[in-house]
């Protein structure tokens, strides 16, 4: 069903909420047009949509903030009521949709199936009864003057009168039993109220038809006026009052008739009416372009929002690329520090190990010559002890002569023999010795170089530690400037994006008293207008007044002049006629007083009439002034304090924004300090780790070279000294 909103286009009365709010927050469904029937339903049964007496300004707010409207009147049945308040959920989700809808008991009641047709046909003959009025009108400006005079032509006013109030009060009883929508809106706002079907009969009723003369056609004989749809017959000399009457039922007349229709769909609006809309159509248009400039302001408003949160949120995004690159950058620089740096280990591990393998051999070699270098002396000592005890020994047998040479010589041979074996066991001893002693400082050596080895792993591990230490203290030092920074940007992007929302609501609210204040000038020019028309309208009612209180006095004239007649005669006949002259002189000057007496209350009523009549104009205008002057200022104000709620609340808004970004940046460091002190302790829980795993494997490998030594037998090497005396 559409939306009788399109006859109002550009007016808010019809719209949903979420239409309105959506010129800020965005879109919207299919069942505003729900709600649109849920206002439909409520103008036909109240012949006006809710809030229709204000302005359209003000209405927007209403109708976004306050709650669904509903159905004043107790009359409507309770299907009918639960269907409306069914159409008109606050909320588009709990809102039905049209399948749904076709369910509701109202729409599956059983009803009469010609309702609408029979109210349309009602309506439509009224409407013909109003044109015919209006006809008659149009007939007595045209002919009547020439042909009667003006007391038949008030007898006709009343006549017409009475005919228009009998019309209004069918027009009445036909708005009473079904509601009619409304038919024209007040000129120059949409604020007044709708004007029923019964107020444009009486309006009608007491205006001239506005009748072009393409639009009827007075024949002399049996003249047929066709005026728009309607058709209506006149006798052949025009006299009488035209009345509708049913063309004749021939088959070919009534298959043109019908064919006609086809072609042209027959309104059920008056002449003067539709004449009317159409200049109140015409007037509407500043109306229309202000709320579609209104609209179009707020959807630029919103379009600048979103533009500026688009380009905070690229910036955004920006500034985070870049710090994640940063972070990146560092990252990967300490990966490359942290390999340069195991590489260099390496080298020094590698180069140490070239330097303990050569001091190694040089130990090794200066140990060898050094025993070599001792063994020749042990063996030149032992050559010199040799020939010193053979020669003793051969000295000794020379003495002795009593024994045999060959006893000599083999007591020479065994000694010489005894002596080699002794040489001969101390050189083995020797190298014996030599050789434990080289095994055991070799042994020591090695020891040494470990333990230096160590030392340079220890000193290793401290330097890559120490490190990474470093390395991670300068990356949260640079996570918490790219925090600082974040936070910074945060708060200037909120800023922003706060003044320039605060910018197009004061904006938009200046647009709205503008046009308020518009709306107030556009009132009072109206009412202005209303005036002057009834001031110009005025003289005539006077002087329809007048010619009332001139028929009264005349009536009265008359009256006395009858009376006097009769007065006359009775004095006549019962007065001698010698006296008759004098008591018609007597009867002439009391006539005369008399009239006299008439006229000056003749005039008198008429000056009382005007004065009260232009003091009841000035009293009616005055308290109309005033009433418009009241509504208009209540209407001010509450535009007033709706746009101080709009301005709370969005500071309210704005508070809770700056609450949540301080809770969101408060938990934001709070989360990054927690995380640097996990790094932080888990590095030093790494960093004794591996120290405790470096020392307990040294610890172990020292362990297990002095076990292998004193299973070699070289005992405890830790205060080894190197022997300076001789083997021996």
């Amino acid at each position: 069903m559409a939306s009788p909103a399109n006859s109002f286009v550009g007016t808010p009365y019809w719209m949903a909420p979420e239409v309105i709010l959506a010129m800020d927050e965005g879109q919207y469904d299919g069942k505003v047009d729900i709600w649109s029937l849920g206002i439909t339903c409520i103008e036909l049964a109240e012949r006006k949509p809710p809030l229709f007496n204000m302005n359209a300004m003000s209405a927007l707010y209403h109708i976004a903030q306050n709650d669904s409207p509903t159905l004043q009147s107790n009359e409507w049945t309770d299907s009918f009521r639960r269907f409306v308040d069914y159409c008109l959920q606050k909320i588009p989700q709990e809102r039905p949709t049209s399948v749904e809808l076709l369910r509701h008991d109202f729409v599956r009641r059983d009803r009469p199936l010609r309702v609408l047709i029979d109210l349309i046909q009602r309506t439509k003959d009224a409407v013909r009864e109003l044109d015919n009025l209006q006809y008659r009108k149009m007939k007595k400006i045209l002919f009547q003057e020439t042909r009667n005079g003006p007391l038949n032509e008030s007898q006709e006013d009343e006549e017409d009168n009475e005919h228009g109030t009998s019309l209004s009060r069918e027009m009445d009883s036909l708005g009473s039993n079904h509601s009619i929508p409304s038919m024209s809106v007040s000129t120059g706002s949409q604020s007044s109220s709708v004007n029923s079907m019964q107020e444009v009969m009486d309006e009608s009723s007491s205006e001239l038809a506005m009748m072009h003369d393409d639009e009827s056609t007075v024949n002399s004989s049996s003249s047929v006026v066709h005026k728009k749809d309607h058709v209506f017959i006149r006798d052949e000399a025009g006299h009488g009052d035209p009345r509708p009457e049913p063309r004749p039922t021939q088959s070919v007349q009534s298959q043109a008739l019908h064919y006609r229709n086809r072609e042209r769909f027959a309104t059920i609006k008056s002449a003067s009416l539709v004449t009317r809309q159409i200049h109140e159509h015409e007037q509407e248009n500043e109306l229309r372009e202000q709320m579609s400039g209104y609209k179009r302001m707020r959807r630029q408003h919103q379009k600048q929002l979103i533009a500026l949160e688009n380009k905070l949120k690229a910036e955004m995004d920006e500034h985070r690329l870049k710090l994640q690159k940063e972070v990146e950058t560092h990252a990967n620089n300490s990966s490359i520090e942290l390999e340069k740096l195991a590489k260099k280990q390496v080298a020094i591990i590698e180069k140490e190990a070239k330097v303990a393998a050569a001091d190694e051999k040089k130990f090794q070699q200066q140990i060898l010559a050094q025993q070599k270098k001792d063994l020749t002396t042990f063996l030149e000592s032992q050559k010199k002890q040799y020939k010193i005890c053979k020669e003793k020994i051969k000295e000794e047998m020379n003495e002795d002569h009593s024994t045999p040479k060959k006893e000599k010589q083999e007591r020479i041979s065994k000694h010489k023999e005894n002596l080699q074996h002794t040489q001969a066991e101390e050189e083995a001893h020797l190298l014996t010795q030599q050789r434990l002693y080289y095994d055991k400082n070799c042994r020591f050596f090695k020891r040494k170089i470990m333990i230096k080895r160590h030392e340079v792993e220890q000193q290793n591990i401290r330097e890559e530690l120490n490190k990474k230490r470093t390395q991670k203290e300068m990356e949260h030092a640079m996570l918490i400037r790219h925090d600082e920074s974040t936070r910074e940007l945060e708060y200037r992007q909120l800023h922003t994006l706060q003044k320039l929302r605060m910018d197009l609501i004061r904006l938009q609210h200046q647009t709205e008293l503008e046009n308020q204040l518009e709306y107030n000038k556009r009132r009072e020019r109206e009412l202005h207008r209303k005036h002057v028309m009834e001031l110009r309208q005025q003289p005539k009612n006077l002087k329809a007044m007048e010619m009332q209180i001139k028929k009264q006095f005349q009536d009265t004239c008359k009256v006395q002049t009858k009376q006097y007649k009769a007065l006359k005669n009775h004095q006549l006949e019962v007065t001698p006629k010698n006296e008759h002259k004098t008591i018609l002189k007597t009867l002439k000057d009391e006539q005369t007083r008399k009239l006299a007496i008439l006229a000056e209350q003749y005039e008198q009523s008429i000056n009382e009439m005007m004065a009260s009549q232009a003091l009841r104009l000035d009293e009616a205008q005055e308290a109309e002034c005033q009433a418009l002057r009241l509504q208009l200022q209540q209407e001010m104000e509450l535009l007033n304090a709706y746009q101080s709620k709009i301005k709370m609340q969005t500071e309210a808004q704005h508070e809770r924004e700056l609450q949540k970004l301080e809770q969101r940046v408060s938990l934001r460091r709070a989360h990054l300090e927690q995380k640097i002190e996990e790094e932080l302790a888990a590095l030093q829980k790494e960093r004794s780790e591996r120290i405790k795993y470096l020392l307990e494997r040294q610890e172990r490998e020292i362990e297990t070279f002095d076990m292998e030594s004193l299973r070699m037998g070289f005992g405890n090497l830790v205060t080894l000294d190197f022997p300076k005396e001789d083997y021996r």
